[in-house]
């Protein structure tokens, strides 16, 4: 949605975005959960949204929009911070990878937002409401300039194809706890985020670094 939201529309998207970081699964967001929360008709999701599946869109893409300007605004202080000289590649690392961390963590933020919606267009049998989110990918392509002036040997498909592969590591430890667990034998703190992305950073950071 674009410009000035409506009130009766914003306020279905704040009760939508509450119930999601409350249920288990989304067989508990109903149309009438909602609009009781916020204090409007099921009939207005309709009206506003076209169905309750575009107002759960809607509402993961405010949320996303929040997670990558977070994610965003590290990127640019860590420039900032070196400029004219590269950023620092740890740093840099940490904004791509640390805000999806620390909100997994936070039972204050949006991230079960987004894992609800996660599920909810993997199963979909239509796809086309869920691209412009899922295929969004201009904020991690902002890295790749940073990355590239740290790492200039590298060309834009090495950068972009290293880039997915430390999203894959930080999806795989975000959504796989109980295996993360297991396979580290319980010897990690799981629940401290400022740890988890530092061991991170040091598995990613040597795919950015030029060795021999």
């Amino acid at each position: 949605m674009h410009g000035r939201i409506n009130p009766t529309a914003l306020r279905l998207m704040d009760a939508c975005e509450l119930i999601m970081r409350d249920i288990t699964t989304l067989e508990e967001l109903t149309a009438r959960r909602i609009a009781v929360a916020a204090d409007a008709t099921p009939s207005a999701i309709s009206y506003h949204f076209g169905s309750q599946e575009e107002l759960i869109v809607a509402v993961a893409e405010r949320v996303y929009r929040r997670l990558n300007a977070e994610r965003l605004t590290l990127l640019r202080k860590a420039v900032e911070r070196r400029r004219p000289a590269p950023a620092d590649l740890d740093e840099v690392i940490a904004a791509l990878i640390g805000p999806s961390i620390r909100w997994s963590l936070d039972p204050t933020s949006g991230y079960p937002v987004l894992s609800h919606f996660t599920s909810l267009a993997q199963r979909s049998g239509d796809p086309q409401h869920y691209r412009r989110i899922t295929e969004n990918v201009e904020h991690h392509k902002a890295f790749i300039p940073p990355l590239k002036q740290i790492a200039p040997w590298l060309d834009d498909v090495d950068i972009g194809w290293r880039l997915n592969c430390a999203l894959g590591i930080r999806s795989q430890v975000t959504r796989s706890r109980e295996r993360t667990a297991i396979l580290t034998g319980h010897q990690i703190d799981l629940h401290d985020p400022e740890g988890m992305i530092a061991r991170m950073v040091e598995v990613i950071a040597p795919m950015f670094r030029r060795h021999g």
